[in-house]
């Protein structure tokens, strides 16, 4: 093999520069034979985990580095050495980001100064400030800089880069670098300064180029890359090269003998949380707990103080009490201050996270697995994922930053990726294709159909989206994840501004952190949370005390009741149609039963088939049964059947004698990436576990198979047991409190399954008028009268928050005369107020809406138009009729606050002999029947096996439809575009849950204005 080392390598994250994963360079380098690759990104090193990973999978020597971007436009790649040429990376990279606006970056040449150590720099070629100076001819310049360099980074830590692409007077060009470097005893080293795997990527890595500068292929021939030379090359190809200048080749090897640094995983060092009378992390910790503890009263005491005190060791072991103690720190100040939050994911397991109130969950009252959180046997970043009520998660965040400082806290990162419409876009400009076209090929796309190949120009599309498809296109912010470090963050990993003003972001994302093993705590905003607290405050408004949700016993019949049939629309987790249709077989009656329903509705449970046996068993229809008399005790909730991640724990426990922790191991293994390599090492083990306690063979791989079956689709218990809390607390809303909790849905969307038109129409069926945005009455968001919810100015189309302030500064100095006072006090721009007259604002004046539109254009100046002058009598216009007010509110609210559309059309699906959603309920099980109703869902699941499933509305309930792979492709286009449909079909009855199984379908005829 000959030696060679290419040190400077560009992945797709360098953003918009190059075109493949740091994973396919990996697997190119194999496939050509190289001993080394270094991955130099631009000024980023946001690829370097993945690369890491697949380097070393692959048995190729990783060098970390990055091409920074230095003022005056020159480029100087940086590979690492050591520990500390890390951190002065990462300093590097920081700086250079941060003086520049987002999405770009700047090094200032007087921070390279003080910053070498540990680093080995490669003068940048072409595009250097050394071969930019030779490029001008300006020589002696290019003599003093190599010095400066020289001097910076000191003898053999600055090399003379070469590169050969093949272009004309690249001989001259590489023998003037030479030649300087033979005068200052400098080493010269090759490169290919790789911007993609393979030649065939070429046309690709110019279609980002074009993408990066907005401009098209044809306007970017000084922009692009010079021709297809900067693939991936092998040693022997680079060997023909730089044939008379061998060392430069072997040279890449001698640099990359030195770069041997390996980032080193672990948990990084926290902020120290100050303690009581200097206590230790732990100590302060395990005060807090007994404290906790020792004020409840509970029957299992005993048992609570022994699972506190392993937890603790764990804890101790792990060195991760001082993280439970920020964690709590936060969530504490979140209380304080009235903020609504509740930890979910596995951190519900932990006994201590419940004493220490980061998570609603008391593990031993649902027999949870603490090792599914923590273990003795994987000490790890921990999961701990907390829900604060989404308008006020910013003052948790802000709270965060100024107790630890800015620079010692960042958000995670994401990347934004091309997916189909996107990619589009962005390669179809760059191929200056007309705007027609790609709006057609988009409307393709959005119907999972193939762009449609009409031209060679829109084949290149076709292929060129395929290849940049799922590649990142920029950074982003993820939703709540940040990082905190005692030291510097600049110290561990790079930051840098993210478009959010004041926020700074770490360049990796949730996955990269976690594998670097950088805790992240995610704080995220929880849209329900945000109606509860809404909703509990305009209950306190009413009553003069708010309730006290946290203090519900959960053994109300009632809201059994009202889940049992179907009547869940605003119920968190369990509003959506598959919900609807399983509560009513499962009728639930325990708070058990709700963990139950949230954990069966999931892709996992229905792909592994657990769902129908489940509520088969339930319903006695099926026998319950053990695969072995010992695992009942683990199964006996479920009803025999794996549903819960902590029952792998559990089975492993049981019957093969696992330790908690090893359990864990096995349940990770089962639904990791590499299943088979990962499960078939625990085979063993498991095998020989129940040999010991006498279970026959067969019976114990029987087991096995279940548990690879569905361990890898189980959800865990613990999450679903912190969202049954919410479950519950918004049922109690919905049954007690309607308008309350129906007006803090409306006020927190998006949110949930449904639009805010079926919360409003599902509103009315309970009772709860809505009323009209008006100008006197309504505010900014909606509000609660008289047991009815008046919509707020927020639903009208074009009201924000400046145009809303001046309405209710003008309501406070009294009512408005007529439309000419509204215009002179509040000033709103004249489509606004169009919009508001046309929804019905000011109709308690009694003046139709039609004539107040035509009064706004005679009123003019007041927001520097021109009014125009009709004699009143020469104007004669019929008023608005209830179907055009009705397509009016719908069109500029979203919802409607009169009938509802379908009550239009009752004359003609009388004659047609068409059924509703009260009368279907009367027809018997196998009937044929035709029904009509506004489409308000229409879903189609990876799961379900080429099905759709539509939901119809009108003003008395739903209408579930299931529609057949072959009928869907028989009626696609109306099925997938009417908003208002027929279906012919048969109904199927299965309890209380109706369906109609479609075998025809058709638009409804327009209404007559």
């Amino acid at each position: 093999m000959l030696p060679y080392a290419e040190l400077k390598t560009h992945s797709c994250y360098s953003l918009l520069r190059a075109t493949d994963t740091p994973k396919d360079l990996v697997r190119r380098g194999v496939d050509v034979g190289l001993q080394a690759i270094a991955l130099t990104d631009d000024t980023a090193v946001y690829g370097v985990i993945p690369f890491i990973q697949a380097a070393k999978k692959a048995g190729i020597q990783p060098i970390i580095g990055s091409e920074m971007n230095i003022e005056g436009g020159y480029r100087l790649p940086l590979l690492v050495e050591t520990e500390t040429g890390w951190q002065n990376l990462c300093y590097l990279i920081s700086v250079a980001r941060h003086r520049a606006k987002k999405g770009y970056a700047t090094l200032p040449i007087s921070e390279l100064e003080t910053h070498t150590q540990g680093l080995i720099a490669l003068s940048g070629y072409r595009q250097g400030e050394i071969g930019h100076a030779i490029r001008q001819k300006r020589y002696e310049d290019a003599l003093n800089i190599a010095k400066r360099y020289l001097h910076w980074f000191g003898q053999g830590n600055f090399w003379i880069e070469l590169q050969n692409h093949l272009i004309p007077r690249e001989q001259t060009f590489i023998r003037n670098l030479t030649l300087l470097a033979d005068y200052l005893k400098i080493g010269y080293v090759a490169t290919n300064n790789v911007h993609y795997a393979t030649p065939d990527k070429q046309p690709l890595q110019d279609i980002m180029t074009c993408i990066r500068h907005t401009t098209t292929i044809e306007a970017s021939r000084r922009l692009r890359l010079p021709n297809d030379q900067y693939y991936l090359k092998s040693p022997q190809e680079m060997f023909r090269l730089f044939a008379d200048i061998p060392d430069a080749i072997t040279n890449t090897v001698a640099i990359a003998d030195r770069c041997q640094f390996d980032l080193h995983y672990g948990l990084q060092d926290l902020p120290l949380y100050p303690t009581q009378d200097q206590q230790s992390a732990h100590d302060h910790l395990r005060y807090l707990c007994e404290s906790a503890l020792g004020s409840q009263t509970r029957p299992d005491m005993p048992k609570a103080i022994l699972l506190m005190q392993h937890e603790l060791r764990v804890i101790e072991q792990s060195g991760l009490s001082n993280y439970f103690l920020i964690v709590a720190d936060i969530v504490r100040f979140a209380r304080e201050n009235g903020i609504l939050c509740q930890g979910r994911g596995s951190a519900a397991n932990s006994l201590v996270s419940f004493l220490l109130k980061v998570s609603p969950v008391d593990p031993l009252s649902h027999n949870l697995v603490f090792e599914r959180f923590l273990s003795e046997e994987r000490v790890s970043v921990p999961d701990i994922d907390i829900d604060f009520q989404a308008n006020r998660r910013e003052e948790v965040i802000q709270y965060v930053y100024r107790k630890y400082g800015a620079a010692h806290t960042a958000m995670a990162a994401t990347f934004i990726t091309y997916k189909r419409r996107l990619a589009i876009r962005d390669v179809g400009k760059a191929l200056g294709i007309p705007q027609n076209l790609l709006d057609g090929a988009a409307l393709a796309s959005d119907r999972d159909e193939m762009i449609p190949v009409t031209s060679p120009q829109m084949a290149q599309l076709a292929n060129l989206c395929e290849q940049i498809r799922d590649l990142p296109r920029h950074l982003g912010i993820h939703n709540g994840g940040m990082v905190i470090t005692g030291t510097p963050l600049y110290q561990r990993l790079p930051t840098e501004p993210a478009t959010m003003q004041d926020r700074v972001v770490v360049q990796w994302d949730k996955d990269m952190l976690e594998t670097a093993g950088i805790v992240k705590i995610d704080l995220l905003g929880l849209r329900m949370l945000s109606a509860i607290g809404e909703a509990i405050t305009l209950v306190g408004q009413k009553t003069g005390t708010p309730p006290a949700l946290s203090q519900l016993s959960f053994d109300d019949p009632n809201l059994f009741q009202m889940m049992a049939k179907g009547d869940t629309i605003g119920v968190f987790q369990v509003e959506s149609r598959a919900q609807a249709q399983t509560l009513p077989r499962l009728k639930p009656q325990l708070y058990n039963d709700l963990i139950v329903s949230i954990s069966l509705i999931r892709p996992g449970p229905v792909q592994g088939n657990m769902v129908h046996p489940y509520l088969r068993r339930r319903a006695g229809v099926e026998m319950v049964s053990y695969p072995h008399p010992v695992l009942e005790s683990a199964l006996e909730e479920t009803l025999g059947i794996i549903l819960f991640q902590e029952q792998v724990i559990k089975v492993a426990r049981d019957l093969a004698g696992f330790t908690a922790g090893q359990g864990e191991l096995l349940r990770r293994a089962l639904g990791g990436k590499r299943p088979d390599k990962d499960v078939e090492k625990l085979r063993e083990t498991f095998m020989e576990g129940t040999g010991q306690k006498d279970v026959p063979v067969e019976i114990a791989e029987q087991v096995f198979e279940s548990l690879k079956s569905f361990g890898g689709y189980s959800f865990p218990k613990s999450h679903a047991a912190a969202f049954a809390l919410l479950v519950y607390q918004s049922a109690w809303l919905k049954h007690y409190w309607p308008a309350q909790l129906g007006a803090a849905l409306l006020n927190n969307q998006p949110m949930g399954f449904w639009t805010p038109a079926v919360i409003a129409n599902d509103l009315r069926r309970h009772g709860i008028p809505i009323k009209r945005v008006d100008v006197h009455q309504s505010a900014g968001n909606c509000r609660v009268e008289d047991n009815a919810v008046r919509i707020g100015f927020r639903y009208v189309t074009g009201m924000g928050d400046k145009a809303i302030a001046k309405i209710e500064a003008a309501q406070r100095n009294g009512a408005f005369r007529d439309l000419a006072d509204f215009c002179k006090r509040v000033k709103l721009p004249r489509r606004i107020t169009e919009n508001l007259i046309a929804v019905g604002a000011f109709d308690e004046w009694g003046i139709d809406r039609r004539k107040l539109i035509l009064e706004l254009g005679q009123i003019g100046n007041y927001d520097g138009g021109f009014g125009l002058i009709f004699p009143e009598s020469e104007v004669r216009l019929a008023p608005l009729s209830q179907v055009e007010r009705l397509m009016l509110e719908t069109d500029i609210m979203g919802l409607t606050t009169g009938e509802h559309i379908m009550s239009f059309y009752l004359d003609w699906m009388r004659k047609r002999r068409m059924l509703g959603s009260q009368a279907i309920n009367m027809q018997s099980d196998g009937n044929f029947v035709r029904v009509a109703g506004a489409t308000v869902m229409h879903q189609a699941p990876p799961t379900a096996k080429g099905f759709h499933f539509i939901t119809l509305e009108d003003k008395d309930g739903m209408i579930n439809v299931i529609v057949r792979p072959s009928v869907y492709k028989q009626f696609k286009q109306v099925l997938r575009h009417a908003p208002l449909l027929w279906v012919k079909g048969k109904l199927q009855r299965e309890g209380d849950v109706t369906n109609v199984l479609c075998e025809q379908a058709g638009n409804l005829p327009a209404l007559t204005l």
